[in-house]
């Protein structure tokens, strides 16, 4: 086998495509590696490094029996670069794991840079040579080049939906005099800030938030769209969720549950919670606050939380346009393209959020390696989250096909019952998931 049969292409600099890279060179594969940064950038991004997190600095849940930290523990334990650049870069955020942007993407950028196996070309691409082995890794935000040749190639016209960003605020400027640090049910560290509502400020915030301005969508977003944005349930702009009903947000972003100040001994109305940006702790996102307010009603309305009447914000929300596949039909159980040279990773896949796209990097990366060494793929079984998505992704469910989050209703059921409640049975799957794949780890 000559070099040229071990080099494959990735097409993305995002997490789902330095997994991919990563998983690939590992295995003693060549990898010539395509991000159009710092050349040309998205709406969406800004910084030249590579894996440049936008919606939300958190990676979720910690803790093996919750669905993402199950995922995370199965990618650490197959040696995950974007797991353990999110270890070396964590902030302090309760039992979940938030990084610093900046130093998480430039431990990647340093690491993919670094990687003898890895060539890191700098450069937009719009097609691939369909005689090599390629990993198409191009993120929610395609260019529009290479989404026709997506398009064009598969057949089929792409779906889209929207996705939204947080504000973050300076941490100088949070009245900490009305806010209040603590964690829900002080589990781990007080780590969140908290900015308590009576009923009558919520009213008055949530009047103010259902009314509120909202920005002109981006010319890149076509006259139907503009028409009929279809809003990802997972990712939803809080003034979306608010005007689905005036209790809305109690059960969402504001539910107070389990947050107690400790200084009164009560618990609010409604509660904002603001979670730490940076290890410094001088930046802090409003957690749940994916917005398409225009950026001078967010500083109107959210000014009206108690606490931030004075907030300066560091950046405002934003949202974008987002692209997936209609993967069922397409896509196998590896995340390629049937009967071709071609993977798909990344939320274009259909899995959604941060730690899922990796995830299905991984799982591609190490699929189109086997294909590059001539040795049979890995194959991920459902009883692990990454053979869960994967599974979703090849084969969907019953009705329309939608992005999805890691969770346990996509993981085969435990042929036994487990007693002691949800977690006593999630941490019985975790158990037997991480079982199988440190039996796989055996086979790379």
């Amino acid at each position: 086998m000559n070099m040229q049969e071990k080099t494959i292409t990735v097409c993305g600099g995002g997490l789902a495509g330095c997994e991919a890279a990563w998983q690939a060179a590992n295995r003693g594969v060549r990898v010539r590696l395509y991000e159009m940064k710092p050349k040309k950038f998205t709406p969406a991004h800004h910084s030249e490094g590579l894996c440049e997190l936008v919606c939300s600095n958190s990676l979720r849940s910690d803790v093996r029996s919750n669905a993402v930290g199950l995922l995370k523990e199965e990618m650490r334990r197959l040696g995950s670069l974007i797991i353990e650049a999110a270890d070396a870069t964590r902030v302090p955020a309760g039992s979940a794991l938030a990084v610093d942007r900046e130093k998480f993407s430039a431990y990647v950028t340093e690491k993919i840079k670094n990687h003898p196996n890895i060539e890191l070309i700098e450069a937009e691409v719009e097609s691939v040579d369909e005689g090599e082995i390629t990993v198409i890794a191009t993120g929610p935000l395609t260019s529009d080049g290479f989404a026709r040749y997506i398009t064009e190639r598969l057949g089929a016209s792409s779906l889209h939906f929207f996705d939204a960003a947080a504000p973050i605020v300076d941490a100088e400027t949070i009245n900490t005099d009305v806010a209040f640090f603590a964690s829900r049910y002080d589990k781990g560290d007080a780590d969140y800030i908290n900015c308590p509502m009576t009923k009558e400020q919520y009213d008055a915030f949530w009047e103010a938030l259902v009314s509120a301005e909202e920005a002109s969508l981006k010319e890149f977003d076509s006259e139907e769209q503009k028409k009929n944005p279809k809003v990802f349930e997972g990712c939803m702009p809080v003034e979306v969720m608010a005007r689905r009903g005036r209790d809305t947000l109690l059960f969402g972003p504001l539910k107070p549950v389990g947050l107690v100040d400790k200084r009164t001994g009560v618990q609010s109305y409604a509660v904002v919670q603001l979670r730490k940006e940076n290890v410094e702790g001088t930046m802090y996102n409003l957690v749940g606050f994916q917005t398409h307010l225009t950026f001078g009603e967010q500083k109107r309305v959210f000014r009206m939380i108690p606490g931030l009447e004075n907030a300066e914000f560091l950046r405002y929300g934003v949202m974008h346009r987002n692209t997936y596949l209609n993967s069922p039909g397409y896509l196998d159980e590896s995340y390629r393209l049937r009967g071709s040279n071609i993977y798909f990773a990344g939320q274009m896949t259909g899995v959604e959020g941060y730690v899922e796209s990796a995830g299905s990097g991984l799982v591609a990366g190490l699929s189109a390696a086997a294909q590059a060494l001539g040795v049979d793929a890995l194959r991920f079984p459902r009883v692990t989250m990454l053979g869960a998505m994967a599974h979703y992704v090849a084969n969907g469910s019953t009705g329309a096909f939608v992005p999805m989050n890691a969770n346990f209703g996509i993981v085969e059921p435990l042929p036994y019952r487990v007693k002691g409640g949800k977690v006593a049975k999630n941490e019985a799957l975790a158990e037997r998931a991480l079982a199988v794949i440190d039996e796989l780890k055996s086979n790379f």
